[in-house]
């Protein structure tokens, strides 16, 4: 027999409301909020070379535009950081047997396997 789904009312209620609430006012801060109307460039306007003097906050471009500076800096701290994490984690210990194993070619995981396989034939 089928029987009606019931609310249940408890810790778990509280979170759920918190985020219908927090999308109610970011609904309406996105909706009510007033965009400028989009602009073009010039058409003898060097778009590249702007975005490259506004990248490091030069002010030498064609096109009028703000520093992205800091953001360059923030996203380079990140990848850097990224890549060090990278390295640490793919890096292989001296002692490791996994390294053995991949630096000899597989030759001692293949004798483990051959010697495990005989001695099956000899035990049948």
């Amino acid at each position: 027999m089928t029987t009606k789904p019931e609310l249940k009312l408890g810790s778990h209620l509280v979170p759920g409301l918190a985020a219908a609430a927090l999308f109610v006012v970011m609904a309406a801060a996105f909706l009510s909020a007033a965009l400028p109307a989009p602009q073009g460039f010039a058409e003898d306007a060097n778009i590249t070379a702007s975005i490259g003097y506004a990248m490091f906050n030069l002010g030498l471009g064609d096109v009028a535009a703000e520093s992205f500076l800091i953001a360059f800096e923030t996203i380079d701290i990140l990848l850097v950081a990224a890549l060090v994490g990278a390295v640490m984690l793919a890096r292989r210990e001296s002692g490791d047997r996994t390294m053995t194993v991949l630096t000899d070619g597989g030759r001692r995981l293949r004798e483990t396997l051959t010697i495990d396989s005989d001695s099956e034939e000899v035990d049948d």
